[in-house]
Parts: C-alpha cells; structure tokens; sequence
C-alpha cells in the first residue's frame, strides 16, 4: 500500500503519467497497474499539472527582521513552494534564531547566509568591512549544515557605501574557504559597477536582480548583453530573476528574452510587503509574467525546479524520478486573463496564469486555498 497516489496528473510537456509516494520518497512513476493503492490516492483526470516541487530560490521569511521579513508558509506552501531558499536575511549573528524559528514550518527553509555578520538589519550591511567576519560565517556553516547552503552579498551601492569591490573580494575568499558553496550577488545601482563585479564571479556564482531596471544592468544602453556578463556566463555563471520591489523591469526581460539571455532561475524576492500590496504577490505570479514574455511552460518550470536544484546543490530535488524526494508541485494554467505590473509599475497584459493547487513536501500534501476551493482533494 502506498502513502500517496496521484493518477493521471499532467506533465509540463502535456503527458499524462500516474505517480506513488512512500515514506517520502517518488517509488513509481509511469502508467501505473490500476491495482496499486494507496492510504489517498487523487485521480486529476488530466486537468491539474505536476511537476517536482517549485523551488523559491531567493527569498526574505525570518520572522524576526526588522525590514524584510514573513512566514515561511505564506510564501511556501500557501502558495504551492515547497522549498524557500532566505537570501541573506541572516547573517552569523542571528542565523541561530532564524534556524529555531523556522524548523516549525511545513516549507522547506534553507539559508543564503549574509557575509555580514548582522545580515539585513540596516540596508548597508557591507559599509563596514568589520561586518564581514570569515571565522564567524565558517562557524555557523559548521553549525546549521543542510540549513546554510550559500553566502549572500549585496553589492549596490546603498548597501557597500564607499567600499566598492571589496566586500565581494572577501565574499570569494570565504566561498573558498567553504567549500566552494554556491554565492548569490545582489546587483543594484552603481558603484560597483557591474562589470567589475561580473569579473570576479565564477562558475556557480548566481547573479540576482538580473531583470532590474536600472543603468546598472546586464544590457547596454545599445541592448546588447554587456561582454562581462557574457564572459561569466560562458564561464558558468548563472542568472537569477529575483523580482522583488525595485528589480525587475519587463522592458528589460523582454529585452533579454528576445537576445536568448533566459533566466537560469525565477525567483520572487518575496517579504510581507511586496506579497501583500505588489508587485511580487507570490512565486507563481512571477513565473506568469515569464509566460507571458514568451518562454514556454517546460521553460518556466525548469526555472523552479532541476535548474534551482542544481544552482543550490539541493540533490535529491528538482526532478520528478524515482528515487528523489516525494517534493511535488500541483497546479493549474488559468485562461482568465491578469494584468501584471514590473517594479518600475510598468503593466503586461497576460493571456494565462499559473494557479497552485498544492504542495507536497517529503510525502505530506498541503493543498493551497485555491485546491481546496477547486474540490481537486
């Protein structure tokens, strides 16, 4: 007898396969034998998709931040988010507390620890070189191992004040020190100026805000791909959406989109406010609006899962196999039509959207408040 069944479910390649759970873990996978059973099987009668679990790879949920902050199941599971991946909220100082609160919540929460060592409690964490302590971050990745799986610097000028390049110097010799753990770089306005950031990034490294809006971005006032961006890319650097409040720009998607420069992850930058008043609201808004810029839906969902799993060095997740982890996303694509705003309150008219019905984390299901109103459990 199998914990969980789901039959007939939708893939995003529009196939239908059937899908077994036990004891947390993807068993079967395929056209199922019609006398396998399960403690609760869901028959989706092809009308609900599924795919391994979305992953949200840049996000603010400890509670306890004084600016960015909310509950990991608000933009989890309420949302269809079976893991949430904080973005440097924390720092060594309070990444403990972070830790404790967190461990009662049915998303998976993971940290990008802040290279400083006080995290986001003031918007220039990096102004002061004495916030970056190396000794203090390799003890807190000893401490919360699987809980801490990346560093995190914010490298615009509002957060680095006069120091220019040297945080990120710092943040690549800790990286190094570590492990090689994957490294997030929040880009922003200048100083620094991106090209210089860009040379110090190597394979691995995750560029945020990649979309952003402002002169400081991955495209030239001609619309070209800048050549350092290229040149990292090529070297193995990858892309991360991270919309958020201020950094996205559909002028600049749209332009990216059309050179080929996809997103290697979409990501919401997600906190209370910007879920609440706009203009992230949630994780699968964010890929709408990429659905709407023209990537297809296998495209969109990659971006959530394998592509985020790999990025992260999450094994185990992102891939609906036999063998991984019983992480699962069910969802709907609505023809109700939404009209979408960037963070420049530029709007986009889009045709479809994506609608979460549930998430399964290791085996468990959490239907979302849309998959209840549909009946589908």
């Amino acid at each position: 007898m199998m914990d969980l069944m789901f039959r007939r479910a939708r893939l995003p390649d529009g196939s239908l396969t059937d899908l077994a759970v036990q004891d947390g873990r993807i068993v079967a996978l395929g056209h199922l034998p019609e006398t396998m059973a399960a403690e609760k099987s869901v028959d989706l009668a092809g009308a609900a998709y599924l795919s391994a679990g979305w992953i949200d790879s840049h996000v603010h949920c400890y509670p306890a931040s004084p600016i960015y902050h909310d509950e990991p199941d608000r933009v989890g599971i309420d949302g269809g988010v079976t893991t949430v991946v904080d973005a440097g909220s924390t720092g060594a100082d309070q990444v403990g507390d972070f830790h404790r609160l967190t461990r009662p919540a049915r998303t998976r929460v993971l940290a990008l620890l802040n290279i400083a060592r006080t995290g986001i409690v003031t918007q220039n964490e990096l102004a002061d070189m004495a916030q970056i302590d190396g000794t203090a971050v390799t003890q807190a990745i000893h401490d919360y191992p699987g809980f801490i799986i990346g560093l995190k610097a914010r490298m615009s000028s509002s957060v680095v004040g006069q120091n220019g390049l040297r945080p990120l110097i710092r943040a690549k010799q800790i990286q190094r020190d570590n492990g090689d753990l994957p490294l997030m770089v929040h880009i922003g306005n200048d100083p620094p100026d991106l090209d210089g950031i860009a040379d110090l990034l190597t394979a691995g490294d995750i560029i945020t805000h990649c979309y952003n809006g402002k002169p400081n971005r991955i495209l030239t006032p001609q619309g070209a791909l800048r050549g350092a961006v290229r040149q990292a890319m090529e070297r193995g650097v990858r892309l991360d959406v991270g919309h958020g409040s201020a950094s996205f720009s559909f002028a600049v998607a749209q332009q990216a989109i059309t050179l080929g420069i996809l997103p290697h992850t979409i990501s919401s930058d997600i906190y209370c406010r910007n879920r609440l008043q706009g203009p992230v609201h949630s994780l699968a808004a964010v890929m709408s609006k990429f659905l709407a810029l023209g990537m297809t839906l296998p495209q969109v969902i990659d971006c959530v899962t394998v592509n985020a799993a790999q990025a992260l060095k999450l094994h185990g997740r992102g891939r609906l196999a036999v063998g991984e982890a019983a992480d699962l996303t069910l969802f709907t694509l609505s023809d109700a039509p939404q009209i979408y705003a960037d963070a420049d309150g530029i709007t986009m008219n889009a045709p479809q959207h994506l609608v979460p019905l549930a998430a399964v984390v290791a085996g468990a299901l959490y239907p979302t408040q849309e998959g209840n109103a549909h009946h589908v459990f």
